[in-house]
């Protein structure tokens, strides 16, 4: 379904359709990607302190519509694309019941709609003086160790703050799995996040075409405490 004809069906304020990947008239170019104002500011600040350090801090992907969402999700929820485990291992998807299905896909995808690449104010980074963009898997060994983005992970812990920056999705203080190359710029993300409503969630939900929709809607308050509400604090 495409965004305006969501928009139109379902009853909720103009000015929150943001929140949910439903607009991106809030949002400004960076080369290729779109980023909330405030955060693309800020993110050049930081790609030229990072650029000073040694480092070529490049973003791979940043906003992501509610309808590109939808698409991942679809694609998983009907077997068209493969399932991973924690692990990154194959997950056989004729083995899984809805409930399981649903679980499995969360490990790597977020809903559409609770997606914070939804936002603007965040997005997925690595160093380009170390690895190519075409050549980047987005996984934990990149950042980590002998990784080609480790020191760069390394320097953006001890400076990211400094620019408004940090990482909401850390072991054991999010319900997302780990990802040291997502960034949010928490000025206006923590803003976002006081904004999100289960309630308007479940109503865009319900009016677009999503595989998997019954069982969502009974469990939708448990995933959106888990998976949207749940992330490491920001710095203060």
């Amino acid at each position: 379904m495409q965004i305006s004809s969501l928009l139109c069906s379902i009853d909720i304020p103009s000015e929150q359709a943001k929140l949910y990947g439903l607009d991106d008239r809030h949002l400004v170019s960076i080369g290729q990607f779109l980023l909330e104002q405030r955060t693309a500011t800020a993110f050049m600040q930081l790609q030229c302190a990072a650029s000073v350090a040694g480092f070529d801090v490049q973003i791979c992907s940043a906003y992501r519509p509610f309808d590109r969402q939808l698409s991942i999700w679809n694609a998983k929820a009907t077997g068209q694309r493969p399932l991973l485990d924690q692990d990154s291992n194959p997950v056989e998807f004729t083995s899984l019941t809805p409930q399981q299905l649903i679980d499995t896909i969360l490990i790597w995808s977020a809903l559409p709609g609770a997606s914070r690449h939804h936002w603007g104010t965040d997005f997925d980074i690595y160093d380009a003086n170390n690895i190519s963009k075409q050549a980047l898997q987005l996984i934990t060994a990149e950042y980590t160790a002998d990784g080609p983005c480790a020191h760069l992970h390394k320097w953006l812990i001890s400076h990211a703050a400094e620019f408004g920056f940090y990482f909401p999705y850390q072991p054991d203080l999010s319900g997302v799995s780990p990802e040291p190359w997502h960034m949010s710029y928490f000025p206006v993300a923590n803003e976002l996040l006081e904004q999100f409503s289960a309630d308007e969630f479940a109503k865009v939900l319900s009016a677009a075409k999503i595989s998997l929709e019954s069982p969502l809607i009974e469990r939708l308050t448990e995933l959106v405490n888990h998976y949207v509400f749940f992330v490491a604090p920001s710095p203060a």
